[in-house]
């Protein structure tokens, strides 16, 4: 057999539904005929995005795969594998590799080399026989450990060869390994975290990779603890339902979660990296700080912790669950009966001073009665809702509130515009029950808007939303001189028109008062298999909820 059908047969081994990809490379007929579906894209980095989402959405149980040309095609999906790199993304990368004798040959471009610092994992198949042993490796790092990106290269005169098929006899699917934290380390922070006066528990996406969503809801009702998330572990804990969620914390951030983070005496980070970016919540100073995460390179990374705990997060949550119930002696925790009554009190004076907004009739519209209409039209348990960069992410980030694992889909650290759609598409894939919306701005859409004749294409009925304001309204205070002078923000297109001629379901609309029922209609649109956009005209709503400083 040829080492491509090698490859292919053990993708189909390890459970690979799905070759998302770009044209050519072999790997995509040897998918084919092993069963596997290609989903191709018009371009890679937005072929990566739809691997990214369906790795989040199914958090990483099943194999999420991109494969494309080498030279120009693996080029150009670095934004992609950068952002999954950032945000711990689990996603096979197999670009093709130059032949051989050409490897490493100026100035042709080298997988390996190039994308050593945004994988963790980065190997050539540089020999015919070597084909299961580098595939075995590679699956081992994508399903152990923090999550991220895998790359493994395959040159085009390897993909040719023939091997006997005796060599993959023994090949069966790598298996995942997971860790309890240090006993001894658990008790004592289990202590520190008993004997807080106001605890807040900070859950991060390694909380959703885990599946550890039910351990954190069940240690928060122990303990009467609010709970916090990062942008990447929103849905963590449900914002609609539960009354101790306080909602995200990132460089905008739900009211509630600024309050209780500022009093907080303790913090309970778990499944998190605690990395100091632009989009991350600083801890204030002074609090005991217990930090659980799979990955030392994370502890005392960007804060001293008091507790450092090193493990999966469902198995710490839950051995912090079964110690403080035996250092309750099997009593329920007292004292803090009135904790979810201040979280609602918080969250109600939040929405209130956001009422306006939320609610606008002016038009223009407002981007936040967009969010806002979504919310009171759509079940978000039976959706899948991702930003955009810029201030799609802003505007709904703190207000739409989920209500399941996996209902949302943060992504940021590295945030390149565009990402959304690949990731709607991706989060589609994964389930396919689900409404799946990506909220862009008129330059997202700029970068990426034609891979919605994609998501027509391939039969990935996602709804896409344009919050056209005409203007990177983002940019507004760094370019006002520029700006004044030669219009220099000012950005245009019907992208309505745009998605009825790539073979999509459209609308435009103005009036404020036709939001939601503009929402249920895209929805019936979807039910039917038909990808739909909602162009939105809105005003140039600077998008913020930063409560600044702590102090």
């Amino acid at each position: 057999m040829l080492v491509a059908d090698a490859v292919a047969e053990i993708l189909r081994r390890e459970g690979v539904e799905y070759l998302n990809c770009y044209p050519s490379t072999p790997l995509i007929e040897a998918a084919a005929k092993a069963g596997i579906r290609p989903i191709v894209c018009r371009q890679e980095r937005v072929g990566v995005g739809i691997a990214d989402g369906f790795a989040r959405v199914r958090n990483g149980r099943s194999p999420s795969v991109f494969a494309m040309q080498h030279g120009p095609g693996a080029e150009n999906a670095y934004p992609g594998i950068s952002t999954a790199f950032s945000d711990s993304t689990p996603v096979l990368f197999m670009p093709m590799g130059h032949p051989r004798h050409r490897d490493g040959v100026f100035p042709l471009f080298s997988s390996v080399r190039s994308y050593e610092t945004v994988t963790k994992f980065a190997e050539q198949i540089n020999a015919p026989e070597g084909v299961a042993d580098t595939m075995r490796r590679a699956f081992a790092a994508l399903k152990n450990g923090r999550p991220g990106p895998v790359l493994v290269e395959l040159p085009g005169d390897v993909a040719r060869s023939e091997i006997e098929e005796s060599l993959l006899d023994g090949y069966s699917p790598a298996k995942a390994a997971r860790a309890q934290g240090d006993p001894a380390a658990g008790e004592a922070a289990a202590r520190a975290l008993l004997d807080a006066e106001r605890p807040v528990l900070f859950a991060g996406a390694g909380v959703l990779y885990a599946e550890g969503t039910g351990e954190l809801g069940e240690l928060a009702e122990l303990l009467q603890a609010p709970v916090m998330t990062t942008m990447e572990g929103k849905s963590a804990i449900s914002e609609k339902k539960h009354p101790l969620s306080l909602g995200i914390g990132s460089n905008v951030m739900a009211g509630p979660a600024y309050h209780f983070l500022k009093d907080a005496d303790l913090v309970f980070a778990v499944g998190s990296s605690l990395t100091d970016h632009g989009l991350m919540t600083p801890i204030p100073p002074g609090k005991t700080l217990i930090h659980a995460t799979n990955d030392p390179v994370d502890l005392h990374k960007t804060y001293a912790a008091d507790h450092p705990i090193l493990g999966d997060a469902r198995l710490v949550l839950r051995q912090f669950i079964e110690c403080c119930r035996d250092l309750l002696g099997g009593k329920p925790r007292t004292g803090r009966e009135g904790v979810a009554a201040e979280v609602a009190r918080r969250k109600e004076e939040w929405l209130g001073e956001w009422m306006p907004k939320l609610t606008s009739g002016e038009s223009p519209i407002n981007p936040y009665r967009v969010v806002w209409e979504l919310m009171q039209a759509v079940d978000p348990s039976g959706a899948v809702v991702t930003h955009d960069s810029g201030n799609p992410r802003y505007e709904v980030m703190p207000f739409y509130q989920t209500d399941g694992p996996r209902t949302y889909l943060g992504w940021g650290k590295s945030h390149q515009l565009g990402t959304g759609l690949g990731l709607a598409m991706g989060a589609k894939l994964a389930a396919p029950e689900k409404f799946c919306v990506n909220f862009m701005g008129d330059a997202a859409f700029g970068m990426t808007g034609m891979d919605f004749e994609t998501a027509v294409r391939a039969g990935l009925p996602i709804c896409t939303v344009v919050l056209k304001n005409s203007s990177m309204a983002v940019e507004t205070n760094h370019m006002k001189v520029s700006h004044t002078r030669f219009r220099t923000r000012d950005v245009g297109g019907e992208y309505a028109d745009i998605a009825r001629a790539l073979g999509g379901w459209s609308e435009r609309i103005e009036d404020p008062g036709e939001i939601g029922a503009a929402f249920l209609r895209a929805k019936r649109q979807t039910e039917e298999g038909k990808a739909a956009l909602l162009e939105f005209i809105t005003c140039e709503e600077m998008a913020y909820s930063h409560f600044g400083p702590f102090g």
